[in-house]
């Protein structure tokens, strides 16, 4: 029996699976390391750390498995995006990472649009300037640490350090890079008009390649520690949102999927570069070469969940939280809740705008306000769902992962906000599955993602839209979109008493 190995690099830890060639998941494990935020509003990590963490798993995942080393044939990378790794002229770390949820950039933001222009960025890269992307981190380090940025010869992105550090080869794939803001997504190279405007040298640009290409095998002292042959053949791997599209099997027009974890996802397949979304949604290339899919984030999904259970129902068990949820009727007995703890992403690119009840009720229970944090969560995905469907993007189902696929009352709400029949996976593995698909098509096991999805999917149940539901939420969805308009000016001002 061969095997192909999955590393998903996600912020809080690295999960490793060990995949054979039905797809069934064999062996996994996890390894945590630490996030450092020495001010308000950073966010860092050692990309040491994650080297460090991924080898410990990647040894630990055969052995525990009971598989020989030597079966295992192939590896590919998931990754979080936008970080921003800095290496100097002998491939050693400037200063730590700066991650995809750090919001200190607002300043290089405006000066990208300022300098490079607004219409340029939607027509090249497809985004507009967000705090998350990699761009404005780059000049932010330029314009603050610029002994730090003199040093630098080449930037990489989170996965693609620790893949360099495994295999020696430098190397970026198409669609990480289009998280960057730095990539011309219709030509798949960076794109010089918007370095030269900004003041960025293209040299600090590592070489591209597509998500599926072959480059290289684990260098010997790597081989070494974590017990696998170093003929094992690597994978670029790609962004974490298109490797999950990929083990999900978005992989063809029709087909959506929400994923609810700390942050909440909604990505569709596309299989044109040439769509205008005004940059309401991001536009990012695919781990399928000559893909495309549209997608909308909200930065507080299952956070805003685990922070209502941390601050009001900390002793609860999960299920018992949402099983009393489900019991408040549609609208939690007048009661909103928008997710914006830490600001917002997608419609609303807002740094500064923050969460709202609205409607509280002294006959209200805090189980009322744990379905209004359920709803709340997925109406803001429905935001980006109907920006997509506006485009005359036709949707046939959703395919929903991480925490919103964990229970039937959760599957049920998403089912009737978005309109959608919701499939629950049997296996579900997201990102880490994604890119175990990517390495079992490098080694020829599949000709195609596509056939690969059509061979590992596995659809456990599909949840249909209640009619009388859907009014009643199309109804609450109307009122919810009237709460950031008639509160992003109170944030603003409320900012300075914030600690």
């Amino acid at each position: 029996m061969e095997y192909v190995i999955g590393v998903d690099l996600g912020t809080s830890a690295v999960k490793v699976l060990l995949v054979d060639r039905s797809g069934q998941v064999r062996g996994e494990w996890t390894e945590s390391y630490p996030l450092h935020q020495p001010h308000s509003g950073y966010s860092e990590q050692r990309p040491d750390d994650w080297v460090e963490k991924t080898i410990v798993a990647l040894r630990r995942v055969w052995e525990t498995a009971g598989v020989s080393p030597e079966s295992i044939v192939g590896l590919s990378f998931s990754g979080q995006m936008h970080g921003l790794v800095l290496l100097d002229g002998d491939g050693n770390v400037v200063r730590n990472a700066i991650l995809w949820n750090d919001t200190r950039t607002t300043k290089e933001c405006r000066e990208i649009e300022e300098k490079a222009g607004a219409e340029a960025l939607l027509s090249i890269a497809k985004n507009r300037a967000l705090e998350g992307f990699t761009l404005p981190k780059l000049l932010w380090v330029k314009n603050h640490e610029p002994h730090l940025y003199e040093r630098a010869r080449v930037f990489l992105l989170p996965k693609d350090y620790v893949r360099f550090r495994l295999t020696g080869h430098i190397a970026m794939d198409v669609s990480d890079a289009a998280g960057t803001l730095l990539l011309d997504i219709k030509t798949k190279t960076w794109s010089e008009t918007i370095a030269r405007a900004v003041g960025v040298d293209l040299s600090l640009c590592p070489p591209l390649v597509e998500a599926t290409a072959f480059v290289g095998t684990l260098r010997p002292d790597v081989a070494e520690r974590t017990g696998l042959p170093s003929s094992v053949n690597v994978f670029a791997g790609g962004a974490d949102n298109a490797c999950g599209a990929v083990g999900a099997g978005i992989l063809a027009e029709g087909r959506m999927m929400s994923s609810i974890g700390t942050s909440g996802v909604v990505l569709a397949y596309e299989q044109s570069g040439e769509k205008d979304f005004a940059g309401h949604v991001h536009y990012f290339n695919h781990a399928e070469p000559d893909a495309y899919y549209i997608m909308g984030v909200t930065l507080a999904a299952g956070y805003s969940f685990d922070w209502w259970k941390r601050t009001f129902a900390e002793a609860a068990p999960i299920a018992e939280i949402v099983k009393r949820a489900a019991e408040s009727p549609i609208g939690a007995n007048g009661l909103l809740f928008t997710p914006y703890l830490v600001g917002e992403r997608t419609p609303y690119a807002d740094a500064d705008i923050r969460g709202s009840f609205i409607g509280i009720d002294s006959a209200q229970t805090k189980w009322d306000f744990a379905r209004a944090v359920m709803e709340g969560i997925t109406f803001s995905l429905n935001e980006s769902v109907e920006i997509i469907k506006a485009s005359g993007k036709t949707i046939d189902s959703v395919v929903s992962i991480g925490g919103g696929a964990k229970s039937a009352e959760w599957l049920q709400i998403q089912a009737d906000i978005f309109g959608l029949p919701v499939e629950k996976l049997k296996n579900e593995q997201g990102p880490g599955l994604g890119a175990a698909m990517i390495a079992a098509c490098g080694v020829g096991w599949f000709d195609s993602l596509k056939q690969c999805a059509d061979a590992f999917k596995q659809v456990e149940s599909v949840v249909e839209p209640r009619p009388d539901a859907v009014a009643k939420y199309k109804e609450l969805f109307s009122i919810y979109r009237e709460i950031y308009p008639h509160t992003k000016e109170l944030a603003k001002r409320l900012k300075a008493f914030r600690p």
